[in-house]
Protein backbone atom coordinates (compact mmCIF):
# COMPACT_ATOMS: atom_id res chain seq x y z
CA UNK A 1 0.00 0.00 0.00
CA UNK A 2 2.84 2.60 0.95
CA UNK A 3 4.79 1.81 -2.56
CA UNK A 4 1.43 2.12 -4.04
CA UNK A 5 0.74 5.67 -2.48
CA UNK A 6 3.92 6.62 -3.88
CA UNK A 7 3.08 6.26 -7.41
CA UNK A 8 -0.63 7.34 -6.83
CA UNK A 9 0.93 10.45 -6.24
CA UNK A 10 2.94 11.47 -9.28
CA UNK A 11 0.38 12.99 -11.66
CA UNK A 12 0.22 12.03 -14.93
CA UNK A 13 2.83 13.40 -17.35
CA UNK A 14 5.42 14.38 -14.86
CA UNK A 15 8.48 12.21 -13.90
CA UNK A 16 8.12 10.19 -10.24
CA UNK A 17 11.23 9.90 -7.92
CA UNK A 18 11.55 7.29 -6.38
CA UNK A 19 10.87 8.85 -2.55
CA UNK A 20 11.16 7.47 0.83
CA UNK A 21 9.55 9.59 2.35
CA UNK A 22 6.11 9.47 0.23
CA UNK A 23 6.18 5.42 0.81
CA UNK A 24 6.10 6.68 5.43
CA UNK A 25 3.71 9.13 4.17
CA UNK A 26 1.16 6.14 2.64
CA UNK A 27 2.25 3.81 5.30
CA UNK A 28 1.26 6.34 8.20
CA UNK A 29 -2.30 6.64 6.09
CA UNK A 30 -3.06 3.17 5.53
CA UNK A 31 -2.20 2.31 9.41
CA UNK A 32 -4.67 5.43 10.39
CA UNK A 33 -7.18 3.86 7.92
CA UNK A 34 -6.84 1.04 9.75
CA UNK A 35 -6.73 2.24 13.58
CA UNK A 36 -9.70 4.80 12.57
CA UNK A 37 -11.84 2.30 11.52
CA UNK A 38 -11.40 -0.52 14.09
CA UNK A 39 -12.60 2.30 16.21
CA UNK A 40 -14.98 3.69 14.84
CA UNK A 41 -16.82 0.55 13.84
CA UNK A 42 -16.82 -0.95 17.54
CA UNK A 43 -18.33 2.21 18.82
CA UNK A 44 -21.96 -0.19 19.08
CA UNK A 45 -20.10 -2.92 21.53
CA UNK A 46 -20.49 -5.53 19.72
CA UNK A 47 -23.89 -4.11 17.67
CA UNK A 48 -24.37 -4.86 14.54
CA UNK A 49 -23.11 -1.87 11.91
CA UNK A 50 -25.70 0.05 10.48
CA UNK A 51 -25.89 1.97 7.34
CA UNK A 52 -28.71 3.76 7.52
CA UNK A 53 -29.22 7.63 6.71
CA UNK A 54 -32.26 7.94 8.64
CA UNK A 55 -30.78 7.54 12.01
CA UNK A 56 -28.46 10.62 11.26
CA UNK A 57 -30.37 13.21 13.33
CA UNK A 58 -27.27 15.35 15.08
CA UNK A 59 -26.06 18.61 13.05
CA UNK A 60 -21.75 18.20 13.75
CA UNK A 61 -22.81 14.44 12.03
CA UNK A 62 -24.74 15.93 9.37
CA UNK A 63 -21.89 18.70 8.79
CA UNK A 64 -19.41 15.61 8.90
CA UNK A 65 -21.08 13.80 5.84
CA UNK A 66 -22.72 17.05 4.23
CA UNK A 67 -18.39 18.14 3.59
CA UNK A 68 -17.78 14.19 2.70
CA UNK A 69 -20.46 14.16 0.07
CA UNK A 70 -18.63 17.38 -1.69
CA UNK A 71 -15.63 15.06 -1.58
CA UNK A 72 -17.38 12.68 -3.00
CA UNK A 73 -18.10 14.74 -6.13
CA UNK A 74 -14.49 15.91 -6.30
CA UNK A 75 -13.25 12.58 -6.22
CA UNK A 76 -15.43 11.41 -8.84
CA UNK A 77 -15.01 14.48 -10.92
CA UNK A 78 -11.26 13.61 -11.22
CA UNK A 79 -11.01 9.90 -11.32
CA UNK A 80 -13.21 11.14 -14.59
CA UNK A 81 -10.94 13.66 -15.55
CA UNK A 82 -8.16 11.16 -15.40
CA UNK A 83 -6.42 12.78 -12.17
CA UNK A 84 -5.96 9.98 -9.78
CA UNK A 85 -3.89 12.42 -7.54
CA UNK A 86 -6.09 15.20 -7.16
CA UNK A 87 -8.66 12.33 -6.53
CA UNK A 88 -5.95 11.06 -3.26
CA UNK A 89 -4.99 14.80 -2.42
CA UNK A 90 -9.07 15.15 -1.84
CA UNK A 91 -10.25 12.11 -0.10
CA UNK A 92 -7.06 12.41 1.91
CA UNK A 93 -7.66 16.21 3.43
CA UNK A 94 -10.74 15.19 4.20
CA UNK A 95 -9.98 11.73 5.81
CA UNK A 96 -7.19 13.59 8.42
CA UNK A 97 -9.84 16.24 9.14
CA UNK A 98 -12.62 13.47 10.01
CA UNK A 99 -9.85 11.88 12.38
CA UNK A 100 -8.32 15.01 14.31
CA UNK A 101 -11.86 16.79 14.37
CA UNK A 102 -14.79 15.13 13.85
CA UNK A 103 -13.89 11.64 15.55
CA UNK A 104 -12.33 13.07 18.62
CA UNK A 105 -15.30 15.90 19.06
CA UNK A 106 -17.98 12.69 19.01
CA UNK A 107 -16.45 10.03 20.71
CA UNK A 108 -17.80 10.01 23.55
CA UNK A 109 -21.07 10.10 22.55
CA UNK A 110 -20.62 7.51 19.67
CA UNK A 111 -19.09 5.16 22.41
CA UNK A 112 -21.78 6.55 25.78
CA UNK A 113 -19.86 4.44 28.49
CA UNK A 114 -22.41 5.16 31.45
CA UNK A 115 -25.40 4.72 29.01
CA UNK A 116 -26.70 8.44 30.27
CA UNK A 117 -27.15 9.93 26.21
CA UNK A 118 -30.19 9.81 24.72
CA UNK A 119 -30.82 7.04 22.46
CA UNK A 120 -31.17 8.98 19.53
CA UNK A 121 -28.00 11.26 20.01
CA UNK A 122 -26.03 7.68 20.14
CA UNK A 123 -27.14 5.81 17.27
CA UNK A 124 -26.92 9.22 14.59
CA UNK A 125 -22.97 9.28 15.86
CA UNK A 126 -22.47 5.63 15.23
CA UNK A 127 -24.63 5.61 12.05
CA UNK A 128 -22.50 8.87 10.82
CA UNK A 129 -19.24 7.45 11.51
CA UNK A 130 -20.67 4.10 9.70
CA UNK A 131 -21.44 6.00 6.66
CA UNK A 132 -18.24 7.81 6.71
CA UNK A 133 -15.73 4.87 7.00
CA UNK A 134 -17.71 2.87 4.34
CA UNK A 135 -17.21 5.99 2.03
CA UNK A 136 -13.97 6.61 2.99
CA UNK A 137 -12.92 2.64 2.46
CA UNK A 138 -14.25 2.89 -1.47
CA UNK A 139 -12.67 5.98 -1.97
CA UNK A 140 -8.89 4.88 -1.12
CA UNK A 141 -9.42 1.23 -2.46
CA UNK A 142 -7.66 2.07 -5.65
CA UNK A 143 -5.20 3.62 -4.25
CA UNK A 144 -4.86 1.31 -0.49
CA UNK A 145 -6.11 -1.92 -1.89
CA UNK A 146 -5.06 -4.06 1.10
CA UNK A 147 -5.85 -2.01 4.24
CA UNK A 148 -9.10 -1.10 2.64
CA UNK A 149 -10.15 -4.69 2.08
CA UNK A 150 -8.87 -5.44 5.12
CA UNK A 151 -11.36 -3.37 6.88
CA UNK A 152 -13.88 -3.85 4.69
CA UNK A 153 -14.26 -7.59 5.80
CA UNK A 154 -14.56 -6.43 9.37
CA UNK A 155 -18.30 -5.56 8.25
CA UNK A 156 -18.93 -6.10 4.93
CA UNK A 157 -19.07 -9.81 2.74
CA UNK A 158 -17.50 -9.41 -0.79
CA UNK A 159 -14.66 -7.34 -1.80
CA UNK A 160 -14.42 -3.40 -1.61
CA UNK A 161 -12.67 -3.72 -5.25
CA UNK A 162 -16.16 -5.08 -6.17
CA UNK A 163 -18.16 -2.46 -4.45
CA UNK A 164 -19.79 0.33 -6.31
CA UNK A 165 -18.13 3.68 -6.25
CA UNK A 166 -19.08 6.22 -3.31
CA UNK A 167 -22.25 8.14 -4.83
CA UNK A 168 -22.83 11.84 -3.28
CA UNK A 169 -26.74 11.71 -2.97
CA UNK A 170 -27.00 9.20 -0.13
CA UNK A 171 -24.89 11.00 1.85
CA UNK A 172 -26.18 14.53 1.13
CA UNK A 173 -30.09 13.11 1.87
CA UNK A 174 -28.27 12.25 5.53
CA UNK A 175 -26.55 15.61 5.39
CA UNK A 176 -29.94 17.52 4.95
CA UNK A 177 -28.94 21.28 4.88
CA UNK A 178 -26.43 21.15 7.66
CA UNK A 179 -23.31 23.23 6.92
CA UNK A 180 -19.81 21.80 6.32
CA UNK A 181 -18.01 24.65 7.80
CA UNK A 182 -19.29 23.35 11.37
CA UNK A 183 -16.67 20.58 11.59
CA UNK A 184 -13.69 23.17 10.50
CA UNK A 185 -15.26 25.97 13.35
CA UNK A 186 -15.72 23.09 15.99
CA UNK A 187 -12.43 21.36 15.52
CA UNK A 188 -10.70 24.58 15.73
CA UNK A 189 -12.07 25.30 18.92
CA UNK A 190 -11.59 21.73 20.65
CA UNK A 191 -7.87 22.59 19.35
CA UNK A 192 -7.91 25.76 21.24
CA UNK A 193 -8.48 23.96 24.58
CA UNK A 194 -6.25 21.37 23.81
CA UNK A 195 -3.51 23.42 23.32
CA UNK A 196 -3.72 24.97 27.51
CA UNK A 197 -3.25 21.63 28.65
CA UNK A 198 -0.12 20.62 26.01
CA UNK A 199 1.24 24.57 27.59
CA UNK A 200 0.61 23.62 30.85
CA UNK A 201 2.33 19.96 30.21
CA UNK A 202 -0.91 18.12 31.81
CA UNK A 203 -3.54 15.08 30.37
CA UNK A 204 -6.01 15.90 27.82
CA UNK A 205 -8.21 13.84 30.24
CA UNK A 206 -7.54 16.80 32.87
CA UNK A 207 -11.08 19.05 33.11
CA UNK A 208 -11.78 22.83 32.87
CA UNK A 209 -13.31 24.27 35.82
CA UNK A 210 -14.41 26.97 33.59
CA UNK A 211 -13.43 28.71 30.37
CA UNK A 212 -13.78 31.29 28.04
CA UNK A 213 -13.33 30.70 24.54
CA UNK A 214 -12.87 33.92 21.89
CA UNK A 215 -13.82 32.86 18.04
CA UNK A 216 -14.03 34.33 14.69
CA UNK A 217 -17.57 35.81 14.82
CA UNK A 218 -19.02 33.70 11.84
CA UNK A 219 -17.65 30.22 14.18
CA UNK A 220 -20.11 31.14 17.67
CA UNK A 221 -22.97 30.66 16.41
CA UNK A 222 -21.61 27.03 14.28
CA UNK A 223 -19.88 26.37 17.59
CA UNK A 224 -23.27 26.62 20.13
CA UNK A 225 -24.70 23.87 17.54
CA UNK A 226 -22.51 21.37 19.11
CA UNK A 227 -21.34 22.70 22.20
CA UNK A 228 -22.27 19.29 24.28
CA UNK A 229 -19.92 17.40 21.93
CA UNK A 230 -17.49 20.35 22.34
CA UNK A 231 -17.62 20.06 26.17
CA UNK A 232 -17.45 16.31 26.33
CA UNK A 233 -14.36 16.62 24.42
CA UNK A 234 -12.47 18.85 25.34
CA UNK A 235 -13.34 17.65 28.93
CA UNK A 236 -14.94 20.73 30.31
CA UNK A 237 -16.74 20.16 33.55
CA UNK A 238 -17.91 23.69 34.21
CA UNK A 239 -19.05 27.00 32.77
CA UNK A 240 -17.86 26.98 29.32
CA UNK A 241 -18.31 30.73 27.33
CA UNK A 242 -18.22 31.05 23.64
CA UNK A 243 -17.64 34.91 22.46
CA UNK A 244 -17.19 36.30 19.16
CA UNK A 245 -14.54 38.72 17.96
CA UNK A 246 -14.55 40.44 14.51
CA UNK A 247 -10.66 40.56 15.06
CA UNK A 248 -10.06 37.09 16.06
CA UNK A 249 -9.35 35.12 12.84
CA UNK A 250 -8.78 31.64 14.70
CA UNK A 251 -10.60 30.32 18.15
CA UNK A 252 -8.26 30.90 21.12
CA UNK A 253 -8.59 30.30 25.42
CA UNK A 254 -8.53 33.95 26.50
CA UNK A 255 -9.51 32.79 30.31
CA UNK A 256 -9.51 29.46 31.75
CA UNK A 257 -9.12 27.48 35.20
CA UNK A 258 -8.08 24.23 35.23
CA UNK A 259 -8.77 21.18 37.56
CA UNK A 260 -6.38 18.92 39.15
CA UNK A 261 -4.15 17.52 36.56
CA UNK A 262 -5.49 14.02 35.45
CA UNK A 263 -2.54 11.38 35.65
CA UNK A 264 -0.93 10.74 32.24
CA UNK A 265 -1.65 6.91 30.90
Amino acid sequence: DAVRYWAASARLGTDAAFEVGQMKIGRRLAIKILNASRFALTMGKGAEVVLDPDLVTEEVDRAMLAGLADVVDTATAAFEAFDHTRALETAESYFWTFCDDYLELVKDRAYDRDESLPAAQVVSARAALAMAIDTFLRLFAPVLPFATEEVWSWYRTGSVHAARWPAAAPLRAAAADADPALIGATGSALAALRKVKSEAKVSQRTSFARVRLELPAGHVEKVHLVLGDLRSAGRVRGDLEVLGSTSADQASVVEHELDEAAPRR
